[in-house]
């Protein structure tokens, strides 16, 4: 069994910053809100650091290591069928980044996320709180955001519990998918499927890369966060 380096720094910090931030937008608008005194501003706040992560992993999905490429994990129907046939028949293959269906689940996240975010950018309660672009939108149009924003809330709760539940069903399989996302290696018993072509080097991005995407993600934060 080999402990293969799989994800880099940048994608470990993105999964545990968004981790804490979906936690604390979900605690804020499901909950009282306590301690805070305006909770509001607190989802608000969760909300635009949201904007840098998910910018970050959009831009690092396409310039960032192997495995956190989309090009490594999002794969063609067939596979992705194939995939979930040898999963029923319990021995699917082993991937060492995220497997055909992890791989989707990802994405539809990953969307799902975005719309949230930039559809929270144009609320407003009425009251004591208007999100930075909510002049740019009528009443109507703001109403018709707000209602998408609280029914996708609903849909990424069903899409985390069904996250949770793949890590348990993993788990059972023996494997820690859990962990890698801390110490960044998995453990492997042979190739894994997602193996580079010609066994090329699965190279880590600079980390001189990382910090001007991070750069990047960081600017529409900054302005949110002053609006």
């Amino acid at each position: 069994m080999t402990r293969l380096k799989v994800w880099d720094i940048p994608v470990r910090l993105f999964h545990w910053g968004m981790v804490g931030a979906v936690a604390l937008a979900f605690y804020t608008m499901k909950t009282p809100g306590a301690p805070f005194v305006f909770p509001i501003d607190i989802h608000a706040r969760a909300g635009y650091v949201l904007v840098g992560l998910l910018l970050f992993r959009w831009l690092w999905g396409l310039v960032g290591s192997y495995h956190a490429r989309f090009s490594s994990f999002v794969y063609p129907p067939t596979t992705l069928l194939d995939y979930a046939r040898r999963l029923l028949g319990g021995r699917p293959p082993h991937y060492a980044g995220h497997n055909p269906l992890g791989g989707i689940m990802v994405v539809v996240m990953m969307l799902s996320l975005s719309f949230q975010v930039a559809s929270g950018l144009f609320l407003t309660d009425d009251i004591f709180f208007n999100a930075p672009l909510h002049g740019l939108v009528d009443r109507s149009t703001a109403r018709t955001l707000a209602s998408l924003h609280h029914l996708n809330a609903n849909l990424l709760m069903v899409l985390i519990a069904g996250h949770l539940l793949a890590l348990v069903v993993h788990r059972l399989k023996g494997e820690r998918l859990v962990g890698a996302m801390f110490t960044g290696r998995k453990p492997l018993e042979g190739t894994p499927e997602d193996e580079p072509e010609g066994g090329a080097v699965r190279r880590l991005a600079s980390p001189w890369l990382a910090l001007v995407v991070i750069a990047v993600a960081a600017l529409p934060v900054l302005w949110l966060w002053s609006a």
